[in-house]
């Protein structure tokens, strides 16, 4: 996936899934506070990682790595939108 429009595709659906994250833990934290909004930001902060480095250590390399691993942490905003 090196360029073309099913790139523009995937970051696409991830920023609309990180607006919605974003959204979710703004709204966890006005009702369940501070404690479980860490919980949730911290769970998807461990993903985003994991996902970094496993697709660092398959051979991916720079900024098209960290494309990847957000697109695998946030890419499920796609099926958000109609």
């Amino acid at each position: 996936m090196t360029g073309g429009s099913r790139s523009s595709t995937d970051i696409g659906g991830g920023h609309i899934g990180l607006v919605v994250t974003v959204i979710a833990l703004v709204v966890i934290a006005s009702f369940s506070g501070l404690r479980w909004t860490l919980i949730v930001a911290g769970c998807f902060t461990a993903w985003f990682i994991l996902a970094l480095a496993v697709i660092r250590i398959r051979g991916g390399r720079g900024g098209e790595a960290v494309r990847r691993a957000y697109v695998v942490t946030f890419g499920w905003g796609d099926y958000v939108t109609p």
